[in-house]
């Protein structure tokens, strides 16, 4: 009986050993045996490829997964080895490998001791090489779409401001003409007997202030066309709007619209990009007006707001009172190419939300009331907090906003 029970034991053991060198050559991962002071006893074939190593190296005794291990990653390993030593077992951790032609292999490695000894064990290792290569890929594509979004973006603003030419060019007339009437004036007071020094004086300072208003709506021409990278930072929102609302002034005068204004007096600085930001406020209030022209009836109307929620999110709204909004359209408003325009490419609402989703906010738009549509757009003012609470909140549950799928801007299709 004893003779039979030890040959069952023995056949199941010669199983178990037969079942474990069918898993050590298997070549779906890594497997070696090592001991505590770096020497690799025994290893498979996949891990021996995954270094470039072969049986001779091996056999040699001369390798080592201290060796293998860059100077960066050997704090890591000393924290290994005394995970091992106290709890017998290590969980797998990302590191990297030196290979035998000096190159770096990214591997994923777990390991444990084993039983019968305190000083060798066996660890398990998984190749990355594929998936870094794929991370890496997938951020050179993000790179690439960025780039395309801003050069998109940047087309746009100088689409829009070709649009705003005849009223730019009042605008910057406007005190070059005034610089000449003064200068002419002061021509005259000198030449007067005797010069009237005081007049000419007066007459130099309303030139230097018209010189000043000038430069300040070439400056913001520069600021929304130049081609640059974006560049986050705090600023004062309220102040930016305004800055977009006096180079639209004149088309607001031009079509007959009355703007009006109610900004938050406490509206705390939000981050991120200004000039993307004025670009959407530029659309917006360039598509209401366009909007609007239409109306032969009723005044046009445009209200231009910011405020604070109480969750801690910037809101702006831009008011209408054109023709509205099409329920048809509606599932198609911000969708990229869709336009009702004749001269539109259906790009400038698509581009809009693609600015204020990379901001981590939202834009929508409903109906007004009596007529016309609101605009509305979140900001997050601080923090990576802010801007999760602000994607939340902003995602149709608690505000009940509505699922608006990407796109251009339709009014009365």
């Amino acid at each position: 009986a004893i003779s039979l029970e030890n040959t069952r034991l023995y056949r199941d053991l010669a199983e178990r050993e037969a079942k474990i060198r069918r898993l050590v050559k298997a070549n779906i991962i890594g497997i070696f045996t090592w001991d505590i002071e770096g020497r690799i006893l025994e290893a498979n074939d996949a891990f021996l490829r995954m270094v470039g190593y072969d049986r001779e190296d091996l056999a040699s005794g001369r390798l080592c997964w201290t060796d293998l291990t860059p100077a960066e990653w050997r704090d890591r390993d000393a924290r290994t080895v005394a995970e091992l030593k106290m709890i017998g077992a290590v969980q797998p951790f990302e590191k990297e490998y030196f290979r035998k032609d000096g190159s770096r292999l990214p591997v994923l490695v777990g390991g444990a001791l084993l039983e019968e000894s305190s000083n060798e064990g066996v660890s398990f290792v998984l190749d990355l090489t594929e998936r870094r290569r794929a991370e890496e890929a997938l951020r050179e594509s993000e790179e690439a779409l960025r780039e395309a979004q801003g050069q998109l973006a940047h087309a746009n603003r100088v689409a829009t401001m070709g649009q705003l030419t005849a009223s730019i060019a009042h605008e910057v007339n406007q005190p070059l003409a005034a610089s000449l009437t003064n200068a002419q004036a002061a021509l005259r007071w000198l030449g007067a007997h005797p010069p009237n020094l005081e007049e000419v004086v007066q007459a130099l300072g309303r030139i230097v202030e018209n010189a000043n208003r000038a430069g300040d709506v070439i400056g913001r021409i520069r600021a929304l066309v130049k081609k640059e990278a974006p560049r986050k930072g705090q600023f004062d929102l309220n102040e930016a709007i305004r800055h977009v609302i006096a180079l639209t002034g004149s088309e607001v005068l031009r079509q007959g619209v009355t703007l009006q204004t109610e900004f938050a007096t406490s509206l705390p600085s939000v981050e991120g990009d200004r000039v993307q930001l004025q670009q959407v406020i530029l659309n917006l209030i360039m598509n209401a007006i366009e909007a609007m022209s239409v109306i032969n009836e009723g005044v046009r109307e445009l209200m231009i707001s910011t405020e604070t929620e109480i969750s801690g999110i910037v809101v702006v709204r831009v008011r209408d009172s054109g023709p509205g909004l099409d329920p048809q359209c509606m599932d198609r408003l911000f969708e990229a190419f869709y336009t009702t325009k004749s001269s539109g490419m259906g790009m400038g609402l698509a581009i809009c939300r693609s600015i204020i989703e990379a901001h981590g906010g939202r834009l929508w738009a409903t109906a007004n009331v009596p007529r016309g549509a609101v605009f509305q757009f979140t900001l997050p003012v601080e923090g990576e907090e802010t801007l999760t609470q602000s994607k939340n909140e902003t995602r149709g549950g608690d505000h009940g906003y509505p699922q608006i799928r990407r796109a251009g801007r339709c009014r009365a299709c």
